[in-house]
């Protein structure tokens, strides 16, 4: 017993670290969509060096006034110029008064972490110069802004995923000790699990949404895992084994079970550290810790709770509970798998006939950057979007900067270089869909060498959309059709460019990758189920349910259906990060639903049970696992759909509807059908 209090409080000083190191974290978390070596990259990196200027960096101010007359409109400028000089770290780019909006762009060398610091600094002292109507937003005062919402998202998030956890663990298991060990397990997974992505955070970069994705993931493994062990326990208890007998073969079994889980979930999340785009591998990698720390802690942790718990704590105490042992194969699930064997093949064609119909809207799915405009409508930087995006159009924001390097110190002021600078600006102001082109001769827009040039291509339209993909792929046309002065090179930089670098990288880089990881998992499989056949149905399927999942919520998102049943932002496009990791943590979420079913029938099958037999009794002693975790993940969802941030809806939202489509059409009716038309290839070594 000793023993097993030590192991408890040793994971449980783990977790209350993570939980205490929660709050440094956030500083440390960013939003940044830089891509390496890329030309938006390279634009960036001179604009730091030359201008230092960092567009991740960049504050916009908006000030509204009415009938100022132009001595009126240079004091405002002069006072807010006093206000950006009291903060070292900023400078002035660019100001100008537009239709009765004072608008100023706020230069810093900083990244996005640390030039959001100054968010607080600025505001206070532009209300110090007599601007206390001053909207301030930008990148840094957006991430300023949104941290502690997040927070707030996160922890009410948790509040009630646990409520809904808690509910429904009780009417699963019962009352009982029993119901709580998930709960626990879930919170020490995900404060452990905290305590390792801090430490990470010290080297690598870590996005915004990780705490949450950490929270998402650590909930649902902790809940699939432990409540397969804990059924696998009550099971054995019912068929007249001692409580120890039944901790050693739950132990041998789902213990089992869970590793090949972790190991099946940790490469489809591995896959996304190979992706070159900082984001998304720092997605990738607190995906891969969750499921390692989930692993180790059920091989661990969980037996030793249940231990502690006994005997007495794992019976349930006059209220049972929906996953009871009692007769388990003539429960629904049992029933279920009948008719599926009964009728294989008019079941199986059904389920892939509703699978296609989701699929269906996939041809319409339209995916951005960011959905940088979709801001809770109280924070001043989202009010500062609004009010210049009804004036100017949203692309004010997010402008398209250009950095020409003319090869050598002060050739950019030569007479050729001049007119070519002349002619490009006219070219770029000519194009439908630009708003405006900033350009001059002063410090903001040449560098002290006098080598550098920039310029700032405003555009009408929002990030992400058609329009502003039209006119980037202009504005390149006309760069790279300009005439300059030999050995002049251009570069195009700024938030749309490094928006279309993201997503081109994930389309070039994530196709094959996924491929590399359904060859591993192919091989985990094929060692652990002994079958080809099942190794291969057991990837097809899961293929399904994501290609039905992601038609699914291309739907609902097209057709408002999240916005007016959910109350979700009315949103048509997908966050591109959202698509990854959907597929992501789906894919690792239906193998587990995958594994459980199949190891079971496979274990049944092992014991001289017919196919048929096999099927019905792993089904019956599973489908009521599967579908319980499924429910309390779906209701943990709830937290990210009526969330505040539009990539955290779509994802709850997306998870939620593949868990409902995982469990039930694929699981509960595909499967079993599919392995009754296979018979005996379910059980061939090889082909």
């Amino acid at each position: 017993m000793r023993k097993n209090i030590f192991i408890s409080l040793l994971w449980i000083a783990l977790a209350a670290i993570g939980i205490l190191l929660n709050t440094p974290l956030n500083s440390r978390l960013t939003t940044s969509l830089t891509i390496p070596n890329s030309e938006s990259a390279k634009a960036q990196s001179l604009l730091t060096s030359h201008f230092a200027d960092n567009p991740e960096g960049s504050f916009f101010l908006f000030y509204v006034f009415k009938n100022a007359s132009s001595q009126e409109i240079h004091a405002m400028k002069m006072k807010i110029a006093q206000a950006v000089a009291t903060i070292p770290e900023l400078h002035i780019n660019d100001s100008r008064a537009l239709g009765g909006v004072l608008f100023t762009q706020v230069g810093s060398r900083e990244d996005l972490a640390s030039a959001s610091l100054s968010t607080e600094r600025l505001r206070k002292a532009l209300i110090s110069a007599g601007l206390p109507g001053v909207l301030v937003t930008g990148p840094p005062a957006i991430k300023h802004d949104v941290t502690p919402v997040m927070a707030n998202d996160l922890r009410r998030g948790e509040i009630i995923a646990l409520g809904i956890a808690a509910l429904l663990l009780l009417l699963i298991l019962g009352l009982s000790f029993a119901t709580f060990i998930p709960l626990i397990f879930a919170a020490v997974n995900i404060g452990v699990t905290l305590t390792v992505i801090y430490l990470l955070s010290l080297q690598f970069t870590m996005v915004l949404y990780i705490p949450n994705i950490v929270a998402l993931i650590g909930l649902g493994l902790a809940i699939d895992y432990s409540l397969l062990y804990i059924h696998r326990i009550r099971t054995e208890m019912s068929v007249a084994k001692t409580f120890e007998n039944a901790c050693d073969t739950a132990q041998e079994t789902a213990g089992r079970t869970i590793r090949i889980s972790a190991v099946s979930v940790s490469i489809g999340l591995a896959t996304l550290l190979f992706v070159p785009v900082p984001f998304i591998r720092s997605l990738g990698l607190a995906g891969l810790v969750v499921p390692l720390i989930s692993a180790i802690s059920a091989q661990t942790l969980l037996p030793t709770l249940i231990k502690i718990a006994g005997e007495g704590g794992m019976r349930a105490w006059k209220f049972t509970g929906a996953l009871n042992t009692r007769e388990p194969l003539h429960n629904f699930f049992a029933r279920c798998a009948r008719i599926s064997i009964r009728y294989p093949k008019a079941i199986a064609l059904s389920a892939l006939g509703i699978i296609s119909i989701l699929a269906l809207s996939i041809q319409s799915l339209l995916v951005t950057p960011s959905a940088l405009t979709q801001l809770p409508s109280n924070l001043e930087s989202a009010r500062g979007l609004a009010l210049v995006t009804e004036s100017a159009g949203d692309g004010v924001i997010t402008p398209h900067e250009i950095v020409i390097d003319f090869g050598s110190p002060h050739r950019a002021l030569s007479e050729s270089a001049q007119t070519a600078l002349k002619s490009l600006v006219s070219r770029l102001s000519a194009l439908p869909g630009a708003f405006a082109v900033a350009s001059d001769s002063t410090s903001t827009f040449i560098d002290s060498s006098e080598r550098y040039v920039r310029l700032f291509v405003v555009g009408q339209s929002e990030i992400g959309t058609a329009e502003a993909n039209q006119l980037m792929a202009e504005v390149h046309t006309v760069m790279n059709s300009q005439s300059f002065p030999s050995g002049t090179r251009l570069y195009l930089g700024g938030t749309p460019a490094q928006g279309a670098d993201f997503i081109d990288a994930l389309a070039r880089t994530f196709p094959p990758l996924i491929l590399v990881a359904l060859i591993a998992i192919f091989l985990a499989l094929r060692r652990f189920l002994q079958s080809v056949v099942l190794s291969i149905k057991a990837i097809v399927l899961d293929l399904f349910s994501l290609v039905a999942t992601i038609g699914a919520l291309v739907f609902v998102t097209k057709h408002h259906i999240a916005h007016h049943v959910f109350g979700a932002y009315d949103f048509p496009r997908i966050e591109a990060w959202v698509i990854i990791f959907l597929i992501a943590i789906l894919f690792g979420l239906s193998m587990d639903y995958e594994i459980f079913i199949v190891s079971r029938i496979r274990e049944a099958w092992l014991k001289g049970r017919t196919n048929d037999e096999a099927i019905i009794e792993g089904i019956a002693h599973t489908g009521g696992v599967v579908t319980s975790a499924a429910l309390i993940l779906i209701g943990a969802m709830s937290g990210f759909i009526w969330g505040h941030f539009v990539g955290l809806q779509q994802l709850g939202l997306g998870l939620a509807l593949g868990i409902i489509i995982d469990a039930s059409i694929v699981r509960l009716f595909l499967l079993p059908s599919v392995m009754k038309l296979l018979g005996k290839w379910n059980w061939q070594s090889q082909i």
